[in-house]
């Protein structure tokens, strides 16, 4: 028996094992680290209830709750608890556009009026058209203007108000809500302003061109595809039961938060899970792909997250490197990162990937904080470290 070639080979067979084991080893004292950091900055800013993910290389490595989502019942905050997402549910719009496009239903380049019932007109600019690119990279021209736009939440349920009627009082002459206001005094395309009723005129736009409500054609080509059967658009379709308290933490003060919903509801309508939201942002970043089910065509998506402004081709008031726009897609933290975050009463929520795709996070609270910048301080004290423990992993290949 040859005793060296035994040894070696033992010591070939054990030694990848060994490693597998220390790495795994590192990566449970670092998840030991990640909620020690996490149940710390919660109790240091308030925040009653968290939510987060780490993917890697599309897969979903670590996902958790901590705390409340209902404090008074004492109901944990898990990765299933369903709450607002505020504006990631732009890019769901934006993926029904895109889906729309695909389908040759409509133009990202067309005047918006080739498919409404009104018209939308900048009264600064009549002769110039609006597009849905313009819509989909906030450099429409369209304002939400003060009070209209926040008086527009309706507490209590889901909006009484429809979409398309708050879009005829507010963009036609004759409506309600109707001011030269309502538009900057800019070129279309020319200067970037966020624009929360830009994109729900997309999501209506969506409708008038596939003749299905906006919440019936996501759950058709976005919800049904990627096993989201806990997701929705508004109250009446979500489980309750699993439905997270919103909350305002004022000083010492906790509020609860009724339910609410908007008439714009494409702007910031979804109400889903981590773990739901989880497998849609895989899909994004792996070509419209989930579990082998297909969102979109993986060329769709690219146009839908390629960078569309340039040095010599970008609004007045961007500066490419540190913030870009693809179409209902954006990039943070002064461009490194890609995806899209949302804020509304008792919800900040960010869905971001680093700009390889190879490490991304969600991150979710069901709490406001009385000054914004605890909430940036504490909620971005979470963020970051879900993004080193996702570094951590690919890096250690776990």
């Amino acid at each position: 028996m040859n005793t060296g070639k035994t040894l070696i080979a033992l010591v070939l067979f054990y030694i990848p094992a060994l490693f597998t084991q220390q790495a795994a080893g590192q990566q449970n004292v670092k998840a030991r680290e990640l909620d020690s950091i996490i149940i710390s900055n919660m109790d240091q800013s308030g925040m009653v209830g968290v939510g987060a993910a780490v993917i890697v290389n599309k897969q979903v490595v670590w996902m958790k709750g901590y705390g409340y989502a209902d404090q008074e019942k004492k109901i944990p905050f898990t990765p299933n608890t369903i709450m607002n997402i505020a504006s990631i549910s732009k890019t769901f719009t934006g993926v029904c556009v895109m889906k729309a496009q695909e389908e040759g239903k409509l133009s990202l380049d067309e005047d918006i009026n080739t498919y409404l019932p009104f018209k939308v007109i900048n009264p600064n600019f009549p002769d110039e058209k609006i597009t849905l690119r313009h819509l989909g990279t906030h450099t429409s021209g369209i304002t939400d203007r003060e009070p209209i736009y926040s008086n527009a939440y309706h507490y209590g349920g889901d909006s009484p108000e429809s979409l398309g009627d708050f879009l005829k009082n507010y963009f036609d002459p004759k409506g309600k809500y109707y001011s030269s206001g309502n538009f900057l005094n800019q070129r279309p395309g020319t200067y970037w302003e966020y624009s929360n009723i830009a994109t729900a005129l997309a999501g209506y736009i969506v409708e008038q061109v596939t003749g299905e409500p906006l919440n019936e054609y996501s759950k058709n080509h976005i919800f049904k595809p990627l096993g989201m059967m806990n997701t929705g658009w508004f109250q009446t379709e979500i489980d309750l039961s699993k439905y997270s308290t919103h909350y305002d933490k004022q000083g010492d003060s906790l509020k609860v938060i009724p339910f609410y919903g908007l008439p714009t509801y494409p702007d910031g309508g979804v109400r889903t899970s981590v773990s739901e939201l989880s497998q849609y942002f895989i899909a994004l970043l792996n070509g419209g792909v989930y579990n082998g089910h297909h969102m979109l065509k993986q060329s769709t998506i690219e146009r839908m997250q390629k960078l569309q402004f340039t040095a010599i081709n970008k609004p007045e008031n961007i500066n490419p490197l540190t913030k870009n726009e693809g179409l209902f897609w954006t990039t943070k933290d002064g461009g490194t990162k890609i995806g899209y975050g949302g804020t509304d009463p008792g919800v900040k929520t960010e869905m971001l990937s680093d700009l390889s795709r190879e490490v991304a996070v969600i991150l979710f609270t069901n709490t406001s904080l009385n000054r914004k910048d605890l909430l940036k301080y504490y909620f971005k004290g979470i963020f970051d470290e879900l993004f080193k423990y996702g570094y951590f992993v690919r890096d250690n290949k776990i």
